[in-house]
């Protein structure tokens, strides 16, 4: 038996061994990383490239013999990159492991990582609701049920690895990604992102921190935008979380944002990644890069000149491996030989690659590699659901309500009206399977059994009269006139509106779908005016990833739920809420402004940032503030005083 296969040892000590008998070439191959891509790349039906990871079409990719001929690091995304069953899964993670370990001279497996934020990515797995409705919530130990679900069923199919959660503090609501985060309170971020942390590394599954950090914050909101922020922001809204989840989580592992502060990428920043993160907070794990992150710093951020200079910038800075793909670190040798970085340089990065792996079991005489604790898993069972329709009931926020809601058992003829009712999507967030990879697929469905709330209204009601009225981008004239003129004859009408996720414009919310204001997309914010105006009350449902400016309708509601996003039983948790089956308790983890205008700062910010009276005519205060709602049990999140509502009435 090697000295690396001894589990007496402690994982540094076996990965020491194991380090001292590695060539150069193999130790650079402990930092990379294959993604199984498409062989042929799916187009939607406008025939576009739908990317699942920024400017993912216009990077190379080594062949597979190439990849891995010196062993591997990671194995990126084999169940949430196409379509597989779990059967078909299972058996390439098992052949590729296969192929690592024979052609790894020393027979070191690979790790397997998947993103699991709204539930493991993968076809047929359970969507539950999106992180922002974790927020609403307040409650870390269901956050950490939940977790702990995901990580049973990545575990089971021999994961090692999942890219989550967000503890980015969300700084202005234009962000596309305000979807992914836990809302714009450092405290109840980091709260609730530890919970996530505890819930899936208790099942054996290594959490990944993202994005360290300040990511939420760029100009204007537009992904990828430099941040402007200085120490003492940074320190106490942008840090906090991440130590949070170190400190007191016990993460295992980090992942760097793709932006850069004050000129420098977070990728590249050695203050960040050791200074802060290991020399101060005492972390230890390995920081993987956020897909082709080292690859901007030539091709983005243009800081290195060429791929040899970027990996060595990130190496030393204090970022171990990359992803997706092994890029610039296959530079790595032409980076020593010309004295950019050290061979001790590389052997930091590659003993944290390895410790990890040791505290995997991965060193071990007789690893196992590819699950095999449930080989029936059922992606999305019976426990699974339940415990996502507990997170969609507590995540629901009434801001509103004049006496209409709970709806009498015969409200007569109702009118239900938007595009949310249209496609059950938009109760899913960017990263959950169906919008994130099935999108990719014309024709394809969500791969999930899911109620739209037309089907569960005319369930519970008879006179329901469904009509979109406008789609979440678009819709015609005609279109919206007809909804109006269903509104007008019915004795209620329900108007759902908001977002549909994608991805880099793909949709109305989610990763690089940013916008310039916060008003409802597209026509949704006419047609609910026009709604109003026909005197018939009014309850509006928002499914949203974002808060939408609502100070144009807000006082001629007769009632609005706020649901962020609620996962696969979305409908029944809506509309439970309607009826009175739930009462609702959900509370804001982020405001809700009046105007959709160039106000877009939360609540956390110095005395000049707010409300000035005298001193500018501009009044950012929102309509419900940060925390409003109705709720029916203490918090287990405390939480800053939020600033007063504008708003007469911010509660039922």
């Amino acid at each position: 038996m090697k000295t690396w296969h001894d589990t007496t040892l402690d994982a540094p000590s076996r990965a020491r061994a194991l380090l001292a008998e590695l060539t150069l070439e193999e130790k650079i191959a402990q930092l990379g990383s294959y993604w199984n891509r498409p062989k042929s790349e799916p187009e939607a039906e406008d025939g576009d490239h739908h990317d699942v990871a920024p400017m993912e079409h216009a990077m190379r990719q080594a062949a597979w013999d190439d990849a891995h001929r010196n062993g591997l690091g990671h194995l990126t995304r084999i169940f949430g990159t196409q379509p597989v069953t779990v059967e078909e899964g299972r058996a390439e993670l098992r052949a590729r492991q296969a192929d690592v370990t024979s052609a790894s001279r020393l027979g070191i497996p690979a790790l397997a990582h998947e993103e699991c934020l709204t539930g493991f990515t993968a076809m047929g797995a359970t969507v539950y609701p999106a992180a922002i409705a974790w927020g609403a919530t307040w409650r870390p130990e269901l956050v950490r049920e939940m977790a702990a679900r995901i990580g049973a069923d990545l575990h089971a199919l021999g994961i090692h690895q999942g890219l989550s959660p967000l503890l980015d503090v969300v700084r202005d609501y234009r962000w596309g990604r305000v979807e992914e985060t836990c809302g714009e309170d450092p405290y109840l971020v980091g709260t609730l992102g530890t919970a996530y942390v505890q819930g899936l590394q208790q099942e054996g599954v290594h959490a990944t921190l993202k994005h360290f950090v300040g990511y939420p914050a760029s100009r204007a909101g537009r992904n990828h935008a430099p941040i402007s922020m200085g120490r003492r922001e940074l320190e106490d809204v942008m840090l906090a979380p991440f130590e949070m989840a170190v400190r007191e989580g016990g993460v295992k592992s980090v992942m760097n944002s793709y932006c850069d502060i004050d000129g420098v990428p977070a990728g590249a920043s050695r203050w960040l990644l050791t200074e802060v993160l290991r020399e101060r907070w005492g972390f230890d794990g390995p920081v993987v890069s956020d897909y082709w992150s080292v690859n901007f710093l030539t091709s983005t951020h243009r800081i290195a000149p060429d791929e040899a200079t970027a990996a060595a910038r990130s190496i030393t800075a204090g970022l171990d491996i990359e992803l997706p793909d092994t890029g610039s670190y296959a530079a790595v040798p032409e980076a020593i030989e010309r004295g950019l970085m050290t061979e001790a340089d590389l052997d930091v990065a590659v003993l944290r690659a390895l410790t990890q792996k040791a505290e995997l079991g991965l060193l071990d005489e007789r690893p196992e590699i590819a699950g095999g604790e449930r080989p029936d898993a059922d992606l999305d069972s019976a426990a699974n659901r339940t415990l996502a329709r507990r997170v969609a009931d507590e995540s629901i926020v009434l801001l509103r309500n004049d006496g209409i809601l709970p709806l009498k058992a015969d409200p007569g003829r109702v009118a239900l009206i938007g595009p949310v009712w249209t496609d059950v999507r938009s109760f899913l967030g960017c990263y959950a399977f169906p919008n994130h990879v099935l999108s990719r697929y014309p024709g394809a469905k969500t791969g999930l059994h899911i109620l739209g709330i037309d089907d569960v209204l005319h369930d519970r009601f008879e006179g329901v009269e469904p009509i979109a009225g406008c789609d979440f981008i678009g819709g015609s004239d005609e279109d919206l006139e007809a909804a109006v003129a269903v509104a007008a004859k019915s004795d209620l009408a329900i108007v759902t509106v908001g977002d549909i996720a994608g991805l880099f414009g793909i949709g109305t919310s989610g990763e690089g779908c940013d916008v310039d204001q916060v008003a409802l997309p597209g026509r949704q914010g006419e047609l609910l005016d026009r709604v109003l105006a026909t005197g018939t009350p009014t309850v509006l449902v928002l499914v949203t990833g974002r808060p939408y400016a609502l100070g144009d309708y807000a006082d001629r509601c007769a009632a609005i739920v706020q649901a962020f996003m609620p996962g696969v039983e979305g409908a029944e948790a809506i509309v439970d809420v309607l009826t009175g089956d739930t009462n609702p308790s959900g509370r804001l983890p982020i405001a809700i402004p009046a105007h959709p205008g160039a106000q877009p700062g939360t609540y956390l910010a110095p005395t000049l940032a707010w409300f000035s009276d005298g001193i500018s005519n501009l009044d950012p205060r929102p309509l419900y503030p940060f925390g409003a709602g109705s709720p029916t049990r203490r918090s287990t999140c405390r939480t800053r005083q939020s600033p007063p509502s504008r708003s007469r009435s911010t509660g039922p």
